[in-house]
């Protein structure tokens, strides 16, 4: 594995979850569908399929953004069609990464018209965990609560390259949730060598239409996210992003001002990432919370396939985290 952090590698069985069976605090990660919404709708289906049959054992499910690969209005109806089938059955939220914004998704701007207009916030301010949005009517910030495992969690979604004043609104949201345990969702924050994104490497926030963009604000990359937001937090315990290459996975725990440890994960199937086929092939992330003993097993699964990615970057336990204090 790459990261020169401490993970302890999982050999796990394949086998059949049931929604009858209650497994520890099980979160479902879906990395960049562009893939499936342009080209292979049957894989975007196959996804939410398989988490609405195992809808019991699941507490939540995160999107990391790149919904549509061109911010198109046929893609944005294969993405509804998919996502409507959790409706009712687990929570869930999506990211908006630079391939959902602007004409064409080029990500000229912040123009996430055709976002809002298919994930209405009228519709999820509806639904019981949602807690509050950045801004009135929109949904590429956002936040909600549930409670498992003995934990109460709060779950943050930011945009693509957050602007200050996001990360200002997302302290404030985290202050006045301090015994919450904080997950924190956005499309572009680690990078394929298992560190935060910053000066030197590729697809950085700063460098798309939207860090010219002067009336939108700053933008801000992985690394000075970790500065002015999530390593300032002694209760945010994950930050899970998408959008990056080369092999689509990162990797790192780092340490906040107050000592506590932080998971961060990067993961991307995607077309263009190493030994993707079928635009990523449907492959998800599901994420084992253990509470009681602090840690979090991670496997990767395509219900399409019907088969588990068994490498180390893929399939890994990350231990020492505290969901507790």
């Amino acid at each position: 594995m790459k990261s020169a952090i401490k993970i302890l590698f999982l050999c796990l069985a394949v086998s059949e979850m049931s929604c009858a069976v209650q497994k520890p605090v099980r979160i479902v990660l879906m990395p960049d569908m562009q893939n499936y919404a342009e080209t292979h709708p049957d894989i975007f289906n196959s996804q939410t399929e398989w988490i609405a049959a195992q809808c019991d054992s699941i507490a939540f499910v995160l999107q990391q953004g790149d919904i549509t690969n061109r911010n198109a209005e046929s893609q944005w109806k294969v993405a509804v069609e998919a996502m409507s089938r959790l409706d009712g059955k687990v929570p869930y939220v999506m990211a908006v990464g630079n391939h959902d914004l602007g004409l064409k998704g080029r990500t000229k701007n912040r123009d996430s018209e055709l976002f809002n207009r298919y994930f209405p916030y009228d519709k999820y301010a509806r639904t019981k965990n949602f807690g509050g949005a950045f801004e009135l009517g929109k949904m590429e910030n956002v936040w909600y609560t549930f409670r498992t495992g003995g934990v109460k969690w709060l779950v943050l979604s930011l945009e693509f390259g957050p602007r200050d004043s996001v990360l200002a609104w997302a302290g404030a949201v985290i202050d006045a949730h301090p015994r919450h345990k904080v997950i924190i969702n956005t499309h572009a924050y680690l990078y394929s060598d298992d560190t935060h994104m910053g000066p030197g490497d590729k697809w950085l926030p700063e460098s798309y239409g939207i860090g010219k963009d002067k009336p939108s604000g700053s933008v801000n990359n992985g690394e000075q996210m970790w500065d002015k937001l999530i390593g300032l937090y002694s209760n945010i315990v994950f930050v899970f992003s998408g959008h990056v290459l080369n092999d689509g996975t990162g990797c790192l725990v780092s340490e906040g001002v107050h000592g506590n440890r932080v998971c961060q994960m990067m993961a991307n199937y995607q077309t263009g990432t190493v030994g993707s086929v079928n635009g990523g092939n449907g492959f998800l992330r599901i994420l084992d919370i253990d509470t009681e003993r602090g840690k979090v097993a991670v496997r990767s699964y395509s219900p399409y396939a019907g088969t588990f990615r068994t490498e180390p970057d893929h399939q890994f336990v990350v231990e020492g985290l505290d969901f507790k204090r």
